[in-house]
């Protein structure tokens, strides 16, 4: 409350307090506004997370039941022999920005192709592995980017909430506490001020005997 702390006194003061007042009002609707969309998209995008972790699980437990029947059939020795030669996945993340926020809007996942200097599996199951990994992988990487821009926009509901609410609940009812103050002030100020007026225009007691005493042929 400093800002009300150091305003003139006077009418220049209560202007001033009464734009700042406005403004407060004004940034807190907006923000109000602003809350209301973010918590929309914060919501779709809960959503969106939540599927995409669904779809991530699931391919992943189709990978690992194909991974299991691979080992039985041809041991470690088989999937280590499968695995050689096969590169990382590259995943790059598109951004976008949502009421000011920058978040992941989108991934493009590349799984390399096995090369043909590279071993083939030696069972169908691994084949199978091999597949529902690849989709595994592409379904995380999506997982990734949804719990991220959930993150993402969450905190920044958090923090919007907790801007609005400083705004209605402390600082526009401190401005109107000191607005309400200096229009007291300024009220009483303006009342002494006339009755200080009214007393400088009345005639003094002497000036009063000297016009009482005159005879009423030389008024």
């Amino acid at each position: 409350m400093t800002g009300a702390r150091r305003t003139p006194p006077g009418r220049a003061g209560r202007l001033r307090l009464r734009h700042s007042l406005d403004v407060a009002e004004r940034g807190a609707d907006l923000l109000e506004q602003k809350l209301r969309i973010l918590r929309s998209e914060h919501q779709r995008l809960l959503r969106a997370r939540e599927a995409a972790e669904r779809d991530w699980r699931d391919l992943l437990s189709e990978a690992e039941s194909w991974l299991l029947r691979g080992l039985l059939l041809g041991g470690e020795q088989a999937l280590d022999s499968a695995a050689a030669g096969i590169g990382a996945a590259e995943v790059t993340v598109h951004w976008t920005t949502s009421m000011g926020v920058r978040h992941p809007a989108t991934v493009s996942t590349s799984v390399p192709s096995r090369p043909p200097t590279a071993a083939a599996p030696t069972n169908t199951a691994l084949v199978h592995a091999e597949a529902a990994y690849g989709r595994a992988v592409r379904a995380a990487a999506e997982f990734a980017a949804a719990h991220a821009a959930a993150e993402l926009v969450g905190a920044e509901v958090v923090g919007t909430r907790h801007r609005a609410r400083a705004l209605r609940r402390h600082w526009i009812p401190r401005l109107r506490e000191a607005l309400d103050r200096s229009d007291l002030a300024l009220e009483q100020a303006e009342h002494e001020d006339g009755v200080r007026r009214r007393w400088a225009a009345r005639p003094s007691p002497e000036a009063a005997e000297r016009g009482g005493g005159e005879p009423e042929g030389e008024r």
